[in-house]
């Protein structure tokens, strides 16, 4: 399978491109060059390339993911009760059911505002203090900034979105992706750990362990329990085992996904008895090389019907175009679909990365008048991608079509003509995880005192009156909406 290096744009290059200083007061030769950036920019992201680059040099960028991403393992196989005692002094949430025992991925969130965007303070990158780590178990101090290192590096990232909007507007004409932005109020940021197989080992036997416990004292909730299980919540976007994935082929659906390279940790069998009889988070060793030298992040390009791997330096931030980019900017900008893929042999590597998804507000009306039509039809899920995500023989293109094709649904299938965004992100999500969708189900991560999620979730449960707070496991509408978490407001729509 080739990879595919991606451009590397420098956080300098970036600043003056999105300047509000005219290039005429530079030399022509600098003038020459800036313009060459912009041209390389936009051929990246635009329908001839693969909807993303590297963004290189950002200050303080590197510090924030070394200090940041070890702790989304740690999270992950903390004890339950620890873990919702961090989660909420955070202010984090989860949107994917930390019960399920099989996932693959521990995902931890917080809404992230563009008014704090510009005033954050208080979380010095000098106390993270990231070369003079214990390399060993460290207690749960190292989580006193967890949620502050999550807010700086997920305003460093939104502040590169919206520059990267501006010289994408410049490019293209108005100001209709900044703007999308900026009325979207909020960004979601999302720190994920990708489970080794050893890693699923060592939650089941914590569950096993702690269940035994609570047996003896009479503490299980077995309605409880049997009745989720019924239910059957699974995060399927996240259970791919079956195809040698950790995530599912999709698209992004927002303008802009920001995502750091992600940091590959190793784990052991020995960890598991720290993780189920004591209070002490499991230790996560420092990053180890990634195998194939890549970062397992596979795309597809419907034009040329292959499959590549991405490959970008180890400092730099990835930009991702999303769906709604695409549509907003009439097909000048590509929307990716993409894939996460596990290491072939290799039992003990977690994978760990931090990602904002930048999306606009949800009242946003979508308009197809000067949209490539053809594009509609040329979208990846037109042509085929191998869904064993693994390097494995390729299979023919008929094969690869039909695979494709029954994952992931076609953009023309869920975009009409001046439908909003809550409504194209409503459509997408049900046919993508809904009852009847084509990867089953999906985790809904409300904020109540973010108007804009209660409006989400009333279209979700299709008008149905919720009254907070909801119990663990209750069903809220009849539309098959349940809550699942404990903070702050968690569902699933199955």
């Amino acid at each position: 399978m080739e990879v595919v290096e991606l451009y590397e744009l420098h956080y300098s290059d970036l600043l003056q491109l999105s300047s509000d200083k005219s290039l005429s007061d530079e030399f022509i030769e600098e003038i020459q060059r800036l313009e060459s950036v912009t041209r390389s920019v936009m051929e990246n992201l635009g329908p001839e390339g693969p909807g993303l680059l590297a963004i290189t040099g950002v200050p303080e960028a590197s510090n924030l993911r070394q200090t940041l991403l070890p702790l989304a393992r740690k999270l992950a196989l903390l004890n339950n009760d620890d873990r919702k005692r961090l989660l909420k002094e955070q202010n984090l949430g989860s949107d994917v059911s930390l019960k399920n025992l099989d996932r693959n991925v521990s995902s931890f969130s917080m809404q992230l505002k563009y008014e704090q965007c510009y005033e954050r303070s208080g979380c010095q990158v000098d106390d993270l203090d990231v070369d003079n780590r214990d390399e060993g178990e460290v207690g749960h101090d190292e989580f006193k900034k967890l949620g502050c290192t999550f807010k700086e590096l997920g305003y460093c990232m939104m502040d590169l979105g919206l520059r990267l909007a501006q010289i994408c507007d410049k490019a293209i004409g108005g100001q209709e992706l900044q703007q999308s932005l900026l009325e979207s109020g909020t960004a979601k940021g999302r720190l994920i750990h990708y489970h080794s197989a050893v890693d699923n080992n060592i939650v089941r036997e914590a569950a096993k362990r702690n269940g035994q416990s609570k047996r003896r004292n009479g503490e299980i909730n077995k309605n409880e329990q049997s009745s989720l299980k019924q239910r059957g919540i699974e995060s399927s976007k996240d259970q791919s085992n079956d195809y040698g994935l950790w995530q599912q082929w999709h698209y992004d659906y927002g303008i802009f996904t920001l995502l750091t390279v992600p940091m590959f940790l190793l784990s052991s069998h020995q960890e598991a008895p720290a993780a189920v009889n004591n209070d002490s988070p499991v230790s996560s060793k420092r990053e180890f090389p990634s195998p194939g030298g890549h970062t397992y992040l596979h795309i597809f390009d419907p034009k040329k019907n292959q499959v590549f791997i991405v490959k970008a330096p180890s400092e730099s931030l990835i930009m991702q175009v999303g769906e709604a980019a695409d549509i907003l900017s009439k097909g000048k900008l590509r929307a990716t679909l993409h894939c996460v893929c596990r290491p072939p042999k290799v039992e003990n590597l977690s994978r760990e990365t931090f990602v904002v998804f930048l999306q606009p507000a949800w009242s946003k009306q979508f308009s197809l008048l000067d949209y490539p039509l053809e594009l509609l039809a040329l979208s990846g899920q037109q042509c085929g991608v191998c869904s064993k995500g693994t390097e494995q023989s390729r299979q023919l293109p008929e094969e690869l079509s039909h695979e494709i094709q029954k994952i992931v649904p076609p953009l023309l299938s869920r975009l009409k003509d001046g439908m909003t965004f809550a409504e194209f992100s409503r459509e997408t999500t049900k046919q993508y995880y809904g009852g009847k969708g084509l990867q089953f189900s999906v985790d809904i991560f409300i904020w109540p005192e973010v108007p804009s999620s209660l409006i989400m979730l009333n279209w979700w449960l299709q008008s149905a009156t919720v009254n907070f707070p909801v119990s663990d496991g209750q069903k809220v509408g009849v539309n098959g909406v349940y809550k699942l978490g404990p903070h702050p407001h968690n569902y699933r729509y199955i």
